[in-house]
């Protein structure tokens, strides 16, 4: 029996009809509950600290302030929830600046609507969740001159990699590996110099792309 707490959810769309049908949807499942709705990120920001939502789920194109700078904000101010970017965008900026600012997943509304209830709990069991459709997208958004697809890692460093990939703690990683939490981030740092990425998030969309292409 789950005896834990409903994943509290703050939904910020500027389409009422959209907001309803998202939570007419998610609130048929007994894990998850609708703490509020915001129209736009300043209204959303607003209500973060009184409700302190576990997750939010966050339209890019909205008025007054768009999704990634609301995201932007957060992460500013240290929120220690979850975001999720759910939008029709699939432009490589917008999929670059959300993975800059350690977006917890990027997501597209048209996918089947049952599919976003696993992405949601993916999310918070701490996986990177992304579109299918966009993980060439967003593997692109990261690759820069200096980026070469076949940098030479070492065995161990892909192994790191691919544990990243799951959205995995370094604590996780190193029980996974047999090594200690110390010799994992020594790993992950080596590793990120060497892709010339930034961020644990970038690293588990390079891993998704480039290491499913090398083992096809």
């Amino acid at each position: 029996m789950n005896t834990r707490p409903p994943c509290s959810i703050l939904l910020v769309d500027d389409h009422p009809m959209m907001r309803r049908g998202i939570r007419q949807m998610l609130e048929l499942e007994d894990d998850f509950t609708v703490v509020g709705e915001a129209s736009d990120g300043e209204e959303a920001l607003a209500m973060i600290g009184p409700l302190q939502p576990d997750l939010v789920l966050l339209d890019n194109n909205m008025p007054r302030m768009n999704g990634i700078e609301t995201l932007r904000h957060l992460r500013h101010r240290a929120f220690g929830g979850k975001v999720l970017l759910f939008t029709v965008s699939d432009a490589e900026d917008d999929i670059r600046d959300a993975l800059r600012l350690d977006a917890d997943g990027y997501l597209l509304k048209d996918m089947e609507p049952e599919l976003l209830n696993h992405y949601i709990r993916d999310a918070m069991n701490g996986a990177l969740v992304v579109s299918p459709d966009l993980t060439r997208v967003m593997a692109q958004a990261l690759r820069s001159p200096q980026r070469n697809p076949d940098v030479a890692l070492t065995e161990r460093e892909r192994q790191v990699l691919k544990v990243i990939a799951g959205g995995h703690s370094n604590k996780v990683i190193g029980r996974k590996l047999g090594i200690t939490e110390g010799t994992v981030k020594v790993h992950v740092k080596n590793l990120l110099h060497k892709l010339g990425l930034r961020s644990r998030v970038e690293a588990a969309v390079w891993a998704m792309a480039h290491l499913r292409e090398h083992e096809h």
